[in-house]
Order: C-alpha cells, then sequence, then structure tokens
C-alpha cells in the first residue's frame, strides 16, 4: 500500500464544516473522570487546531494529540504549551493501530474523523476501554461517506481503462481499508465491553465556497492515495483531476450561494461503566 501525504493547510482550506462534527460529538462528551482536569488522548490530532477545542472545554485538562503525520504534527505543535487554565496541550507522533494507552493513564479517548483509516479499528476498542478508569470515556466520529458521488466517481475513475495501469483501483487496497460501521454496528462492539453507549449519524448539508469546492474538499483528505502515486508526474497529475473535476461538477453543481455538499457522519461515545 503506498503510504499518501498529507498537506495540512489543504485540510484546512474548509475547517470550519469540517470541525462542525467535531464540536456536535464534544457536545454530547459526558464529564470524564478527573473534571475539571482530565487526561485526555486525542487520536489523529491532525493540525492542531482541532485539539484546541478540547482545551476550551477543559482549561485545565491535560491533552496529547496523537498523528502519524510529521507534516501534521509539525503544524500541530504550534499549538502546544500550557493553557490559560493551567493544564497543557502537546502532541507526539503515534499510529492509530499500534497506539495503547497504560492503564489509568487516560480518562478520555477522543477522535475527530480518523478512524476510517484504520482498518479494523473495532478489534482495538477492548484494550483501550480495558484502560479506562471507571466512567471513563471513548468518543469518536468517523466519515460515512463511502456510498457518495465524491467517493464512487473517484472508484470508478480509477477503473476506467485510462486510469486503472496506471493508478490500479480502489479494491486494490481493500485488505488495507477501514471499514466503517454503523451505529448499530459501534453498539454491538461496545456494549458487550460493559460501556453506557450513545452512538448516531448525521447527513450535514454543507455548503462549500470557492471555485470547484468538492475537489479542494477531497484533495486534501480522499485523493491523497491518488496525489501520492501521481506526485512524480505533475502531467498526469492534472490530466487525472481534469477528469475527475468534470464528474464532480455534474455531481454537484454550484449555485449562487456556493456548492451544497452533503457529508454523511457516525458518532459514537461510549462510557465505561463503573
Amino acid at each position: 500500500m503506498t503510504t499518501s501525504a498529507w498537506d495540512p493547510q489543504q485540510y484546512l482550506r474548509h475547517s470550519t464544516p469540517r470541525t462542525r462534527a467535531l464540536r456536535d460529538l464534544l457536545a454530547r462528551v459526558p464529564e470524564p473522570p478527573g473534571a475539571p482536569a482530565p487526561r485526555v488522548a486525542d487520536l489523529g490530532c491532525g493540525p492542531g487546531e482541532p485539539s484546541r477545542h478540547l482545551v476550551e472545554r477543559w482549561p485545565a485538562a491535560r491533552v496529547t494529540g496523537y498523528d502519524s503525520s510529521p507534516a501534521m504534527l509539525d503544524e500541530a505543535r504550534a499549538h502546544a504549551g500550557p493553557t490559560t487554565g493551567g493544564g497543557s496541550l502537546d502532541f507526539a507522533p503515534a499510529d492509530i493501530a499500534d497506539w495503547r494507552p497504560a492503564t489509568d493513564s487516560v480518562d478520555l479517548i477522543f477522535s475527530n474523523a480518523a478512524f476510517h483509516w484504520v482498518p479494523e479499528h473495532p478489534r482495538l476498542f477492548p484494550a483501550w476501554i480495558d484502560a479506562l478508569p471507571p466512567g471513563g470515556v471513548l468518543a469518536f466520529q468517523v466519515p460515512g461517506n463511502d456510498g457518495a458521488a465524491s467517493h464512487t466517481l473517484l472508484d470508478e475513475l480509477r477503473d476506467s481503462p485510462r486510469w486503472r495501469a496506471r493508478l490500479g483501483t480502489r479494491h486494490d487496497e481493500a485488505p488495507h481499508r477501514a471499514t466503517v460501521l454503523d451505529p448499530a454496528g459501534y453498539f454491538a462492539t461496545l456494549a458487550p465491553l460493559g460501556c453506557e453507549v450513545d452512538t448516531w449519524e448525521t447527513t450535514y448539508l454543507h455548503l462549500l465556497p470557492g471555485e470547484d469546492a468538492v475537489l479542494e474538499w477531497t484533495k486534501g483528505t480522499t485523493l491523497r492515495p491518488v496525489l501520492t502515486l501521481l506526485e512524480d508526474d505533475p502531467e498526469t497529475r492534472e490530466a487525472f483531476l481534469a477528469d475527475y473535476l468534470t464528474a464532480l461538477r455534474t455531481a454537484y453543481p454550484t449555485t449562487p450561494h456556493g456548492t451544497p455538499f452533503p457529508f454523511r457522519r457516525i458518532f459514537t461515545v461510549a462510557r465505561k461503566r463503573g
């Protein structure tokens, strides 16, 4: 599998709609043990700005953001340091698939839009829940948008005769792709681990500003593997983007108010019983 690079600035181009789901998730997280100064692990922290929402909720918290992208961590470290409430925010390299907390070392495991990059991520839950203290919380949200045109059109394009030999297909990545569960699936996984589970889904209708806004959105996330495969061939890269853009413009017509972009997300808040 090709390791695709993150571009923090591209990811942040639509930071307002991207962080809406984070704020909605955080609003449903109950007070964890140790509040008002809980110990928080932010898995897949990205460029650091999203982690600041955790500090705003708990100014005295000790928050550590973890990410496997050196570029994202470089950006995130600008936000590191003591907080106004006497807490701290720092960042460290870690692959979510390998990360394990020490027992009673964290009160809240939080993740915003990261687990969908981790194959078989539900298998990690038992060890994480086991490490939490009674009342500890696992809270996360993941995109559930694989059936949207932004994704299916990309799959179809990669599978077309023009691009299949150069890029392979999304099916070639199947062993490495995460399976996002629906709310019932996450409930069925976490409830037997001794958790009270609150899980739901929301489809947002983002109104994206700017020209070719859906393409710019996907460049920051879904398109990363393709862009990495073509990074040494700018001419071919631009040809592929032109084909994809043509399809996106039909699927997501712009309006005088912006480009409507429906986006489904799955939310889960699991609290360990005492």
